[in-house]
């Protein structure tokens, strides 16, 4: 098990819930991103700001917290590369369980196989619980606009600056000696 830094900008303290089932408090917190929030194509710049508006709740097996995050987005559209500023807000609802519920060498093992969020002591980290919501909410290609019509094959050309945009067909290999005769048919 890992020891969380208190002054952590995305490491909460629970102390005041006080074990108490039903007692909550609310959080608005503004933190900085972690490095590699997102995708390879688009994720939130690292330092740039995230929001947080939180509920800490306690309840018998430990602290819920619900809530929402909201970022900018940074990135490339899939079919053109040109470049997608947008906003996310993505929904968090997490249970840390009360570290002291069982041997700690136990729980961080069996812990890392079930994906189960623990406290510790009285402190909570979001960093693992914001990248999952954030890589999980992202599109699998994101998209400058819905209907992207994407870059030419041939040439690397953007589509959607030039919509009448066309190559003259190829010729088959196996038929340019018959294109040769046409050619020579009209002089």
């Amino acid at each position: 098990m890992r020891n969380l830094d208190p002054r952590a900008p995305l490491v909460l303290d629970t102390r005041e819930l006080g074990r108490r089932p039903g007692s909550q408090r609310t959080v608005t917190l503004t933190a900085e991103a972690p490095a590699e929030l997102g995708i390879e194509i688009l994720g939130v710049p690292e330092g740039s700001e995230v929001e947080f508006d939180l509920r800490l709740e306690a309840v018998m097996e430990g602290v819920l917290v619900t809530g929402t995050a909201t970022a900018e987005l940074e990135g490339e559209c899939a079919r053109c590369l040109e470049p997608i500023e947008d906003e996310i807000t993505i929904d968090i609802q997490e249970l840390y369980l009360y570290d002291d519920s069982r041997d700690a060498a136990a729980a961080s093992d069996d812990d890392e196989e079930t994906d189960v969020r623990r406290t510790e002591g009285d402190l909570i980290d979001l960093e693992p619980v914001l990248r999952d919501a954030v890589v999980l909410a992202l599109p699998f290609q994101p998209l400058c606009q819905d209907d992207c019509p994407g870059l030419c094959t041939e040439c690397g050309a953007r589509l959607a600056d030039d919509p009448d945009h066309r190559h003259t067909e190829p010729v088959d290999p196996r038929w340019a000696a018959l294109q040769d005769l046409a050619a020579t048919d009209e002089d």
